[in-house]
């Protein structure tokens, strides 16, 4: 699976188009789908994106954890499932932000890529700044509960 890292400002044209960061697109699986995955988040004003196999895990995940027919799957599955949009990479590596999605996040002439490992967030630059600083806060609390990295022997867990 891909693994987003870092954060970079794009430009984002009066078409809705966005450059990709390069390391993003990168990391994506050579032969499989090339595009992103991008769906309204529905925790905070931005938008999350991922590769088609994230999707799919996700997807996997919410039947096996709720079940086909359950309300808790139908809300998750709705709210993210129901708003995604594949978008594919044009010769340039950009994509089209829908513009419903691009309301729900504020973005209008610059997009901040945040990658988050197995997936990322697509903010309105001074929203994010906002957003980072209060999660740099939260981060130095959620650090002292975390276990220390512990090195996992090949071919197996501990």
């Amino acid at each position: 699976m891909p693994l987003f890292l870092s954060t970079t400002v794009m430009k984002v044209d009066q078409k809705g188009r966005v450059s990709v960061p390069a390391a993003f697109r990168s990391s994506l699986p050579q032969g499989g789908y090339q595009g992103i995955v991008i769906y309204q988040s529905f925790k905070r004003p931005c938008l999350e994106g991922a590769d088609l196999t994230f999707m799919e895990k996700l997807s996997e995940s919410m039947h096996g954890d709720f079940g086909l027919y359950s309300d808790d799957h139908e809300a998750l599955a709705t709210a993210t499932l129901g708003s995604a949009h594949q978008l594919p990479f044009d010769p340039e590596g950009r994509v089209g932000l829908p513009k419903k999605l691009m309301m729900h996040a504020g973005i209008s002439d610059e997009a901040t890529f945040v990658g988050l490992g197995w997936k990322f967030q697509i903010w309105e630059p001074a929203a994010f700044e906002q957003h980072n600083a209060t999660q740099i806060s939260l981060a130095a609390e959620a650090s002292k509960a975390m276990s220390p990295l512990s090195r996992r022997p090949e071919g197996g867990e501990q």
